[in-house]
């Protein structure tokens, strides 16, 4: 393949995909086209609001579609009009058919969340801090019809520091995934770019996520519950209850000290946080969320609700 502008159709819709977009319209190559889910309403008042891909890409004066269905032979037709020479993903939200996959000469290729082929699926970045990942990653892949499993084209690094939160990981990943994209493509114009089989035998699942995840079993050893709390941070958060309360809690630290109190009990409450015994280890809460309330600090949760050692946490 000879260095050439290549005709791009862009495909995403989270704040994930937002640095990628940009780092293509610095690149060489012409974006005909950002296809991204429809609005959705959002907020109390229901109102309905834009894709942060679509905010950027009207921006930059891109056509935007916005399709409720791809499996259309309507859609079908459109895409075949831009003529793409690649189509590239990311954080779209849909399965493409193999009639879209196989549509661009050059196929398609996905910026994923993970360094495959570990944590496939919708939630790769929360379920790489949930399982105590020492490094995570982006991976750009050549897709298939199966769920993050084509081949490695390429792929980038990165430590997780032990307070990192899905919600800074994936703000550091979202850049990395546009700077390794570009990578990726100077690479696939000068024919250099090497697919690499994935071995499945060591893939693991990151399946989406639920607000019943976020419950707190705190039977369950400090040190997971650390990495619990902070890969549900900001979404769905993690919660347990006090008195019948449901509270979130954030900014955990792993505190290594046996306590004979049951697991979830208060040991200690005062400006520095709440001192929960687990089944192993303790786990200091420095942030909370009482319910229908702001985040804040224990320090000024406390201010005006006083709780006293032996409370019990539950999970209902």
């Amino acid at each position: 393949m000879t260095e050439q502008s290549l005709r791009i159709i862009f495909m995403g819709t989270p704040d994930f995909a937002v640095p990628a977009l940009h780092k293509l319209l610095e690149g060489p190559d012409e974006l005909v086209a950002v296809i991204t889910q429809p609005d959705r309403p959002k907020g109390r008042g229901k109102k309905m609001s834009p894709p942060p891909v679509k905010i950027a890409a009207e921006l930059a004066n891109i056509p935007v579609l916005q399709p409720t269905k791809i499996r259309t032979a309507e859609f079908m037709a459109t895409l075949q009009s831009l003529r793409p020479d690649l189509i590239i993903v990311a954080a779209y939200g849909r399965m493409l058919p193999a009639s879209i996959l196989e549509l661009p000469r050059l196929g398609c290729i996905n910026i994923h969340g993970s360094l495959l082929p570990r944590h496939r699926g919708a939630a790769p970045i929360q379920w790489a801090i949930i399982k105590g990942d020492r490094q995570a990653g982006v991976t750009i892949m050549q897709m298939d019809i199966g769920m993050d499993t084509g081949d490695i084209l390429l792929s980038a690094a990165i430590p997780v520091s032990d307070d990192e939160t899905a919600g800074s990981l994936f703000g550091k990943l979202a850049e990395l995934g546009g700077t390794t994209l570009l990578q990726a493509l100077n690479l696939l114009r000068q024919d250099k770019l090497i697919r690499t089989r994935q071995d499945h035998s060591l893939a693991t699942t990151a399946p989406p996520l639920t607000k019943e995840d976020g419950c707190i079993d705190w039977n369950q050893p400090a040190a997971e519950l650390h990495c619990l709390i902070r890969g549900l941070d900001p979404w769905p958060g993690a919660y347990s209850f006090i008195a019948g309360q449901r509270c979130r809690f954030f900014s955990p630290q792993l505190v290594h000290k046996e306590s004979r109190q049951a697991a979830g009990t208060l040991i200690l409450a005062d400006s520095q946080g709440l001192l929960i015994a687990t089944a192993h280890d303790c786990l200091l809460i420095k942030e909370i969320q009482p319910e229908g309330k702001k985040r804040m600090t224990v320090e000024a949760y406390l201010c005006g609700h006083p709780l006293a050692p032996g409370l019990q946490f539950t999970r209902q």
